[in-house]
C-alpha cells in the first residue's frame, strides 16, 4: 500500500511539471542566495584569520610606541632585562606598480605559534639573504621587479613578509622598529614594563585593530539581506505546497477512503517534500557557489577599501557553509510545508474532499494570521524604544517586516471588499468579489511581493540617502586640490622643504594609533587653516570652536566615537594618552571610518608626541596641475603617491558604488524570485478557475474578456501590494539608517525621499506581474472555449 500511495501522490507532479519545477526553483534560489552570503562571509573570515595568524598575535601582547616607530636599542634593553620580545617593521611602500605593506621580522625571535616563523623555518639563511614572501595575487600586482619573492597562500594579499633589516631599508627605518611582539609565557621575578619601558604602550591580545570586529557590521548586514531572500524564495515553496495540497484534495480522501492511515499519508507527504528538498538544495548549493564567486571580488574590493581586509578574489569550497546551507534548506521546507500538514491532520477523514472546508480552515488561518501581525507590530514599537544593539536593530527589523507581510492579506480584503460595494454592474461586481475569494491563494505570493518591493524601496532609499550625503560631505572634505603620500620619512622631509615655494599651503596629515574611550582608534594632527575653518564638516561645536582648538584647549571627535562613548560638546571630557583630559569642543561626520578618532590642534599633537612621521600633505593650489607636474619632475614620485581631488573624490565614489553592489544584487534576485512565485501561483490557479469561469463563459462573456479580466485581477493586486510597500519601504528605510546604520557602524543619515527611483521601480515591476500574469490569460484566451466544455462534461 505504501507503494502505491506514494506512485498516486507522485503521479500529481508528474502532470503538473511546471508547478513542480516552480517548487524545486523557489527552494534552489532561497537555497542558493543564503549559502552564497554564507560562502562569502566564510572567504573573508578566513581572511582575517589568515592576517592575523601571520604573527600569532590572537595570543601575543605588544608594545608600542605612540608615534608609530621606536628605536631599535629598546629591543636589545628589553631582551638584556630577560623579557622574551621580538621586533616587527611595518609600513607601506611601493614595489612595482603597487602599494603593498612591508611586513618585517627578525626570525630568530620571532614567537613560534605565528605563521610567519612556520614559513622560513624550512629556508632561514635563504629568507635572512633576502627572500621573502606574499600571496600569489600580489606577486601578479608587483610584476617581476621583485625576484625574491616566493609565492605563499598563508600571506594576506597586499602584504610582503621580509627580513626585518631588508624592511627597514625598503621602509626608511634604519636603526628605528614598528613595535616589540612579547611571547605569551614569560620568566619569573622580571622588571616590570610600566618601570622598564616607561614611555611604550602595552597592547593586551585582542586589545589591537581586529578586522573581524571591524567588519561584523558588514557581514550582520549580508546575512540579513540573504536571510530575507531565503525568506522571499520560501514563499514560493509555501505557496506551491498550499496549492498542491488543495489540487489534491480529491486525491486524499480517496486514499483515506482506502484505508490508509493518516499517520502514514502525514509521512509520505513528509517524505516526498525532504526529497525535494534534497534535490533543489544541492542545485541551490552549487548556484550559491556560483553567486559568490562572481561577486567575491566586488566583497573583497569592499572590504579592502572601507576596512583595509586582505579579502582574496577566489572563493573556495568549504564543507561547513555548504552543509549549512542544506540544513537552512530542510528547515525551510518543514517550515514551508508544515502548515498544510497540519491543516491536513486537522480535518476530518471525508472533509478534504469539501472546498468549503478547506476554505473555513483558511479562513482561520487568516484570523490567526492577522493576530500575529499585531503582536509583531507591537514588538516593534517596543523594540523601537529599546536601545539594544545591532541585534535589537535587526529585530525590529524583522518583526516590522513580517507584521506588515502578515496583515496584508486583510488589508487587500478590506480594499477588494470596497470596490465591490463601489462597483457598478454584475461584471464589475464579480471580478471584486471573485477576486477577494481568490486572494487567500494569491496571498504568499503577494507577501513575497510586499516584501521584495518593501526591500528594493527601503535599501535604494538608504544606498541614495548615502550617496546624496556623501558626496556633499566628499567635497568638504576634499577640498585640498592635491594629495601626495611620502614613501620614507627623509623623502617627507625634503617635500616639506619643496612645497614650501610651490604650494600656496600645505597642510601636514600625522596621526597616532591609541585607545580612545576604551575602543580602538586614531588620533590626528590639525593645522589651524582656512581650509579647515571653512570646509571641515562640524554636526555639533562649542563657540569659538577652531580658536580653542589651534589653542590646543580640546579636541574634536568623530560621530562614531561620539555616539558610542556619549559625548556632547561642551559638557564631556576625553581622555588623551601621554595628554591627559581634555574638553571635547565639537563632533565631526566621518562617514565610512569604522574606528574612533580624534583630533588635536597641530602644536598639542607634536608637543605631545614629536616623532611621528607625516603620512600624508594636503596641498592647496591656483594651478594643481603645474604642481604635480614639478613634484613629478623633482622627485619622480609614481601616479600612486600623487592625488588630485577628483581622483580621490572618484575612488571613493567606486568604493562606495562596490560597497552597495552586493545589496543591489540581491534585491534584483527577491524582485525576481517574487516575480516568480507570483508566477508559479498564477499559472496554478488558472487550471483550478475554470470551473468558476465557465459559468461566465455560458452566460456570453468571451474568452478574450475573460482573459482581459484575469490579466486585470493580477495587475490590481499588485498595484495594491506596490502601494502598501511603499510605506513599508520608508519604515524600513528609516529603521535602516536611524538604528541599524548607527548601531553598526557609529553614524546616523538623514532620510530623504526619491520618487523618481520609486516610479522606475513600479515600472519594473509592473512588467515583472504583466510577464507573469501573460502566460494564463493568454492560454484562457487561447484555449479557453475548449476547456471550458470539459467543466460542463464532467459536470463539476
Amino acid at each position: 500500500m505504501t507503494r502505491a500511495a506514494l506512485q498516486a501522490l507522485l503521479s500529481h507532479w508528474l502532470r503538473s511539471p511546471f508547478q513542480l519545477a516552480m517548487l524545486l526553483a523557489g527552494l534552489a534560489l532561497a537555497t542558493a542566495l543564503w549559502s552564497g552570503v554564507q560562502a562569502l562571509n566564510a572567504e573573508a573570515r578566513a581572511a582575517y584569520a589568515t592576517a592575523e595568524n601571520l604573527l600569532g598575535d590572537g595570543t601575543s601582547a605588544q608594545l608600542e610606541s605612540p608615534s608609530g616607530r621606536m628605536p631599535e636599542g629598546e629591543f636589545a634593553r628589553l631582551r638584556r632585562a630577560g623579557w622574551d620580545v621580538s621586533p616587527v617593521v611595518e609600513g607601506r611602500a611601493s614595489l612595482g606598480d603597487t602599494r603593498v605593506t612591508v611586513l618585517g621580522i627578525e626570525p630568530l625571535t620571532a614567537s613560534s605559534g605565528g605563521t610567519s616563523a612556520e614559513l622560513v623555518t624550512p629556508d632561514l639563511t635563504g629568507f635572512l639573504a633576502g627572500v621573502g614572501f606574499a600571496h600569489p595575487r600580489t606577486l601578479n600586482e608587483i610584476g617581476t621587479s621583485q625576484p625574491d619573492l616566493r609565492p605563499s597562500q598563508a600571506i594576506p594579499i597586499g602584504t610582503v613578509l621580509m627580513d626585518i633589516a631588508q624592511a627597514q631599508t625598503l621602509l626608511d627605518m634604519r636603526g628605528h622598529i614598528t613595535r616589540l611582539t612579547l611571547a605569551p609565557v614569560q620568566r619569573d621575578g622580571l622588571t616590570p614594563l610600566n618601570t622598564l619601558a616607561p614611555d611604550l604602550r602595552l597592547v593586551a591580545p585582542g586589545d589591537g585593530t581586529d578586522l573581524a570586529g571591524l567588519t561584523d557590521s558588514f557581514h550582520l548586514n549580508l546575512t540579513a539581506f540573504g536571510l530575507l531572500a531565503f525568506t522571499v524564495g520560501l514563499f514560493i515553496v509555501h505557496s506551491a505546497v498550499g496549492l498542491a495540497f488543495e489540487q489534491r484534495r480529491t486525491m486524499f480522501r480517496t486514499l483515506r477512503a482506502l484505508g490508509v492511515p493518516l499517520r502514514h499519508l502525514a509521512l509520505l507527504l513528509a517524505a516526498e517534500l525532504a526529497l525535494f528538498a534534497i534535490l533543489a538544495g544541492m542545485a541551490g548549493l552549487a548556484l550559491g557557489y556560483l553567486m559568490a564567486a562572481t561577486l567575491l571580488p566586488d566583497v573583497a574590493a569592499t572590504l579592502r577599501g572601507l576596512y583595509g581586509a586582505p579579502v582574496p578574489g577566489t572563493l573556495r569550497f568549504d564543507p561547513v557553509w555548504a552543509l549549512a546551507g542544506m540544513g537552512m534548506t530542510l528547515a525551510g521546507t518543514a517550515l514551508a510545508g508544515g502548515q498544510a500538514l497540519w491543516r491536513l491532520w486537522r480535518l476530518p477523514v471525508l472533509a478534504p474532499a469539501q472546498p468549503r472546508a478547506w476554505a473555513h480552515a483558511g479562513a482561520r488561518s487568516l484570523r490567526l494570521q492577522g493576530g500575529v501581525a499585531v503582536a509583531l507590530a507591537i514588538i516593534a514599537l517596543i523594540l523601537a524604544q529599546i536601545n539594544g544593539g545591532l541585534i535589537t536593530g535587526f529585530a525590529l527589523l524583522a518583526a516590522a517586516l513580517l507584521a506588515a507581510a502578515l496583515i496584508m492579506p486583510l488589508v487587500l480584503a478590506g480594499g477588494l471588499a470596497l470596490g465591490q460595494r463601489l462597483a457598478r454592474g454584475p461584471v464589475a461586481q464579480w471580478f471584486w468579489a471573485d477576486s477577494r475569494q481568490n486572494l487567500p491563494r494569491l496571498s504568499l505570493a503577494l507577501m513575497a511581493l510586499l516584501l521584495a518591493l518593501a526591500t528594493n524601496i527601503g535599501v535604494g532609499t538608504m544606498v541614495s540617502s548615502f550617496r546624496t550625503t556623501f558626496i556633499a560631505w566628499l567635497d568638504q572634505r576634499l577640498v585640498a586640490e592635491v594629495t601626495v603620500t611620502p614613501r620614507t620619512p627623509s623623502e617627507a622631509r625634503a617635500l616639506q622643504n619643496f612645497l614650501q615655494t610651490h604650494a600656496d599651503a600645505t597642510l601636514p596629515m600625522q596621526r597616532i594609533d591609541a585607545r580612545l574611550a576604551a575602543q580602538p582608534g586614531q588620533v590626528y594632527a590639525m593645522k589651524d587653516h582656512a581650509t579647515f575653518r571653512d570646509n571641515w564638516p562640524l554636526l555639533d561645536a562649542v563657540p569659538h570652536v577652531w580658536d580653542r582648538l589651534a589653542a590646543g584647549e580640546g579636541v574634536l571627535v568623530n560621530e562614531q566615537l561620539a555616539r558610542r562613548a556619549g559625548l556632547r560638546p561642551g559638557t564631556a571630557t576625553l581622555e588623551m594618552p601621554d595628554i591627559g583630559v581634555l574638553p571635547v569642543l565639537g563632533v565631526y561626520s566621518d562617514y565610512g571610518n569604522p574606528l574612533a578618532q580624534a583630533t588635536l590642534g597641530l602644536d598639542r599633537f607634536t608637543g605631545a608626541w614629536p616623532d611621528t612621521p607625516v603620512r600624508q600633505f594636503a596641498l592647496r593650489s591656483e594651478n594643481p596641475q603645474a604642481l604635480i607636474t614639478a613634484l613629478q619632475d623633482e622627485f619622480g614620485l609614481p601616479g600612486n603617491q600623487i592625488t588630485d581631488q577628483a581622483q580621490a573624490k572618484a575612488l571613493s565614489l567606486a568604493v562606495f558604488e562596490r560597497t552597495f553592489l552586493i545589496t543591489g544584487a540581491l534585491n534584483v534576485l527577491t524582485l525576481s524570485i517574487a516575480a516568480i512565485a507570483l508566477f508559479a501561483a498564477l499559472v496554478t490557479l488558472s487550471g483550478m478557475r475554470l470551473v468558476q469561469l465557465a459559468p461566465l463563459w455560458a452566460l456570453g462573456l468571451t474568452t478574450r474578456r475573460l482573459a482581459a479580466l484575469e490579466l486585470g485581477r493580477a495587475l490590481v493586486l499588485a498595484g495594491m501590494t506596490l502601494v502598501l510597500a511603499l510605506p513599508v519601504g520608508l519604515v524600513l528605510a528609516q529603521i535602516l539608517l536611524a538604528v541599524i546604520n548607527v548601531q553598526a557602524f557609529g553614524w546616523r543619515l538623514p532620510l530623504q525621499f526619491f520618487p523618481a527611483d520609486w516610479a522606475r521601480l513600479a515600472f519594473w515591476a509592473g512588467l515583472a506581474v504583466l510577464a507573469a500574469a501573460l502566460l494564463p490569460a493568454w492560454r484562457l484566451w487561447r484555449h479557453g472555449p475548449h476547456q471550458l466544455l470539459k467543466v460542463f462534461a464532467h459536470e463539476k
